[in-house]
């Protein structure tokens, strides 16, 4: 199984942003781990603090891979072309967010790409990623 994991803005400074929020590690750090648990699957990893690059990986890789591991960051609350480009895409979607978005600010709780998605996983830190690939690779 081919899956993509997309991290957008702000992902590059996990492990030094908002420790106590986000954790000590960095997304680099972990994703070691996450290939090791699951061997089976060829997990690539595209991060990127633009909105236009995240739409584009996900127009170019949307058709080929056989799940994608989203999470948009910031732009989860604003981002109605993100949206659209998952509706417009074959592969499974699921939205990840390390912190609890509906726990937090108000204009966190409100997300532009749920409805889009397969389904959400939020509030396990860099775990919520392990979840994600889990529920992709559920038989259905």
């Amino acid at each position: 199984m081919e899956i993509l994991i997309i991290n957008g803005p702000n992902l590059n400074l996990l492990g030094r942003r908002e420790k106590e929020i986000y954790g000590e590690k960095s997304f680099e750090e972990y994703l070691p781990l996450l290939q090791a648990r699951f061997t089976r699957h060829n997990i690539c990893y595209f991060q990127s603090n633009s909105e236009g690059a995240i739409i584009d990986c996900l127009q170019a890789e949307g058709f080929s891979v056989d799940g994608i591991v989203l999470n948009a960051g910031a732009y989860t609350h604003t981002s109605i072309a993100i949206a659209d480009a998952i509706r417009a895409i074959s592969a499974p979607v699921i939205e990840v967010h390390l912190s609890n978005i509906h726990a937090r600010e108000e204009y966190r709780r409100v997300s532009m790409i749920a409805s889009a998605c397969r389904g959400q996983i939020a509030g396990f830190g860099l775990d919520s990623y392990r979840l994600a690939i889990e529920a992709l690779t559920l038989k259905r």
